[in-house]
């Protein structure tokens, strides 16, 4: 398929890709953002495209990804530190027991210990709890997939010997 005619293709679609963003997301700036996302994207990995599939199914796939990954993103952020205290809370379901205080952890701790490792152990490790995913991570850095793993989990254990006077 031609660039031309790929991107002929990709603008007749977006009229009703902002109606799918729109039903995904209920907000409008939401959608629109989910929508040029998927164009950037569809766009980015134009080479991906297999001529013989269906070009509508694979940009619907691309936004529907997007909006999923986006999702899960924003969910690992609402259970990090807690920007209004200095403690770290996780989003608990109403039917558990809520935890004892002493399983709290000052975020300033947290932040103290994080801040402290070095920048090869830290920057990836950052980056994880921001919501990136390992291999996102690795392109970012240019580093190898297992590399940005083995640091993560080093960085764990660094992170759970220096904080374990806070765990009973």
């Amino acid at each position: 398929m031609s660039t031309v005619h790929f991107n002929q293709q990709l603008l007749s679609l977006e009229h009703n890709l902002k109606y799918y963003a729109l039903s995904l997301t209920s907000d409008r700036d939401r959608a629109s953002d989910l929508l040029q996302e998927t164009m950037l994207k569809a766009l980015t990995y134009k080479d991906k495209f297999s001529a013989d599939t269906n070009f509508k199914a694979w940009v619907y796939t691309i936004m529907k990804n997007t909006f999923i990954n986006d999702y899960r993103k924003a969910s690992k952020s609402r259970n990090s530190l807690n920007g209004s205290n200095s403690e770290f809370h996780l989003k608990i379901a109403q039917d558990k027991v809520y935890p004892s205080p002493e399983s709290f952890y000052s975020s300033n701790e947290i932040e103290k210990s994080i801040s402290a490792l070095e920048d090869e152990y830290r920057i990836p490790f950052q980056m994880f709890l921001d919501g990136y995913k390992y291999k996102e991570i690795a392109d970012r850095l240019e580093l190898p997939l297992g590399t940005v793993k083995s640091r993560i989990f080093f960085t764990r254990k660094k992170l759970s010997s220096t904080l374990k006077d806070f765990v009973k």
